[in-house]
């Protein structure tokens, strides 16, 4: 073909000169076309089902792995009530507002209303996080090829960062993983506005994301700055907006509706300044950048401004003197798996034009290997439990402490830890253990199995001296205490 013909070619032939000849759209039955075109919603649908089921099982089999389930029920119940979102468990009428400013919560309100249980959550998260596979699979796709693209999609929804979140009962943070990849997907399309606008809610899902939404807005400035440089104004203004917003939330909105006054996660840097830990766990934060950037990426993001967007929340997490959020465990990675993906992405399709056929070859491969070993990855991550029998099946055990919670009446107050919390806060109002006074409880249902308390009665009483709690009934290490 001569040279000066190359700019005559329709933009989707010349994109297809540079996608490997497998991967190319090339002409196919309507039937095959049509499946190709539904490989992201097929997917997506595919993994909202398997999230669903190791989040609604685990819950089921009586396995919460912490608090945050009860936490967020009592507020979305709130919400539904049309109540101000008061979260017991973080104290006796304590405003969620004032523990961390997620008011995007209340979006769940309408479904809960009308299917008042912790499963409405848990259901709410597994569908939001499967949303966000489309956006990332139609971009890989329109970049990298079919082929390619499905591969990146798999190797996004079987990631340990979003299988760690959705196996961690319910958090905030599954509303934030979407908006970030719908803004990612329209940032490489170079649609820079749409990408602005969907990485602005990010500052109603969690206060720390409106430094996350300041770094994106920066990258959608530097891409957008030859092409189309009437757009900077806008993403600088939104990056202004993000910073300010995250500085606003955390010294006057969220102490404003704390009990105290401040904002309770100032700790969690020490009391020797905002870089305490950032020395500390430096292997255990090793291990976490290279689960990030290695079997996901093959390091290949490291060369896409992409990246720069995941730098906040490792930042915050990696100077946090708090050692719970420097490794791979709970949710605080699935945030930045879209980020990480679609560098991948971006990156692939830069060096698809490398000079290096060594280059191009192994941008070429990456998206394939990055979903094997997701694939590999999940025989020893949660999503494995879906080819397992005992996901599916509840104990006598969990029957038997369920009997037992169910002599607890609807609308008593109740004072509980982990185990029993999610079972009861749909319809009681409970309270953490060791910390409902003033309010005294009518219950206690405590999960004793590690033997923390020899005596359980005496610890009720110790707790609230004046008040006779007797033994109502116990199974299989947990006990019901009820006021005499």
């Amino acid at each position: 073909m001569p040279t000066g013909a190359q700019t005559d070619l329709p933009a989707q032939e010349r994109a297809d000169e540079l996608i490997p000849a497998r991967d190319r759209t090339v002409p196919a039955a309507d039937g095959g076309r049509r499946l190709w075109d539904r490989a992201p919603y097929l997917l997506a649908a595919g993994l909202f089902v398997a999230y669903a089921v190791v989040s609604v099982c685990r819950y089921r089999r009586l396995e919460s792995l912490s608090w945050d389930l009860g936490i967020f029920e009592q507020a979305v119940r709130s919400y539904a009530h049309l109540q101000v979102p008061v979260a017991d468990l973080k104290g006796p009428g304590a405003n969620i507002l004032g523990d961390h400013f997620s008011p995007v919560t209340a979006l769940l309100a309408p479904a809960y209303r009308l299917f008042p249980s912790p499963l409405t959550l848990l259901v709410a998260q597994a569908l939001l996080i499967a949303v966000s596979v489309v956006p990332v699979t139609r971009a890989a796709t329109r970049l990298l090829g079919r082929v390619s693209g499905l591969a990146v999609g798999v190797a996004y929804g079987l990631s340990w960062g979003i299988q760690r979140a959705v196996d961690f009962d319910f958090h905030e943070i599954c509303f934030a993983v979407p908006l970030i990849a719908f803004s990612l997907e329209a940032l490489l399309r170079q649609r820079w506005r749409a990408s602005l606008l969907w990485a602005l809610p990010l500052v109603l899902v969690k206060e720390d994301l409106g430094v996350t939404l300041a770094a994106l807005a920066v990258v959608v400035a530097i891409r957008c700055r030859r092409s189309d440089p009437k757009v900077m104004p806008y993403a600088l203004g939104v990056a202004a907006f993000g910073a300010i917003a995250t500085l606003v939330t955390l010294t006057m909105i969220i102490p404003a509706f704390n009990s105290v006054g401040s904002y309770d996660y100032w700790d969690k840097v020490g009391e020797a300044g905002p870089t305490a830990g950032a020395f500390d766990g430096t292997g255990t934060k090793l291990r976490t950048l290279l689960w990030l950037l290695l079997p996901t990426t093959g390091l290949l993001a490291l060369r896409s401004p992409l990246l720069l967007i995941a730098l906040p929340t490792l930042g915050w997490r990696f100077l946090s003197a708090d050692d719970h959020y420097w490794g791979t465990d709970w949710h605080y990675s699935a945030v930045l798996m879209p980020v990480v993906l679609l560098a991948l992405v971006d990156a692939a399709d830069t060096f698809r034009r490398s000079e290096k056929p060594w280059l191009r070859t192994y941008a070429d491969r990456v998206p394939a290997c990055a979903a094997v070993a997701a694939l590999a990855l999940t025989t020893s991550l949660p999503l494995a439990g879906v080819t397992e029998a005992a996901t599916y099946k509840k104990s006598e055990q969990v029957v038997a402490v369920e009997k037992m919670l169910d002599r607890i009446p609807d609308g008593a107050t109740v004072e509980a830890n982990i185990g029993p919390i999610s079972r009861l806060t749909s319809r009681a109002r409970v309270f953490w253990t060791g910390a409902a006074r003033p309010v005294v409880p009518d219950y206690f249902a405590l999960d004793v199995r590690s033997g923390w308390t020899k005596d359980p009665v005496a610890y009720a009483n110790g707790l609230h001296p004046g008040t006779r709690y007797v033994a109502e009934d116990t199974a299989y290490g947990y006990v019901l205490l009820r006021k005499d």
